[in-house]
């Protein structure tokens, strides 16, 4: 790689923590560790991170609360590797903010392919547009990478962000989604992301999102956007 980037590996297993750095060091990323998540806070004020590999149960602090810090101050990539394989954790996790939700069955390889996955979307530029996009509710200024609702700045991360303007700016098309994933995860990940963002989206956006007036589902489909511009 011409700049090396570099993973942060969280995990109170010190064994875990040195085979993920052997594997990552030999893909020539850098590699930064803690083993917990206080350690792990303390360790991003002093050396920013391009990705960070984050356990999900450990001492001091655990990972879902790690990741909801995260969030408050910037969008570094952020999987979850975890010994649990339920769907309430995923979809916790990924409502945090998570780009992806490991098992810790998963071979070290896989992992950093994952890895590989997610930071390869981070650093695809997206198309420069320069507008405003205003329905009845909110408005979604591009340029400034904002979302106001009722004039009211509300907080979207980077995803949410990139999913909502692209479908209102492509309105009344349904998608599938497999369709969304592929855009915006990928081949690998957990497929949940995108119900979860989804929910997210209409939760900041909608004045009931149980009946959303804006994203709607296509049951056995996808979702559409059904937004009219101002």
């Amino acid at each position: 790689m011409e700049n090396k980037s570099t993973v942060l590996v969280v995990d109170d297993d010190p064994q875990i923590v040195e085979l993920m750095r052997d594997f990552l060091l030999a893909e020539d990323y850098g590699v930064e560790s803690a083993k917990d998540g206080l350690e792990a806070l303390r360790v991003l004020q002093d050396h920013p991170v391009n990705c960070i590999l984050l356990d999900v149960m450990m001492p001091n602090l655990n990972g879902f609360e790690v990741c909801r810090q995260i969030r408050e101050t910037c969008d570094v990539p952020v999987l979850f590797l975890s010994a649990r394989d339920e769907d309430y954790d995923k979809i916790r996790g990924l409502g945090l903010g998570a780009d992806d939700f490991i098992v810790k069955s998963a071979s070290p390889s896989e992992v950093v392919a994952r890895i590989k996955a997610v930071m390869r979307r981070y650093r695809v530029p997206g198309p420069v547009v320069v507008a405003r996009l205003n329905f009845k509710r909110f408005s979604i200024d591009v340029k400034a990478h904002q979302v106001l609702v009722a004039g009211s700045p509300v907080s979207l991360t980077a995803r949410e962000f990139e999913l909502l303007h692209f479908m209102a700016e492509n309105p009344f098309q349904i998608f599938t989604r497999e369709q969304l994933f592929q855009r915006f995860w990928g081949d690998i990940g957990d497929r949940h992301t995108v119900t979860v963002h989804i929910g997210r989206i209409r939760e900041k956006i909608e004045v009931d999102p149980n009946q959303p007036e804006y994203i709607v589902t296509v049951w056995g489909v996808g979702y559409r956007f059904e937004g009219i511009k101002q």
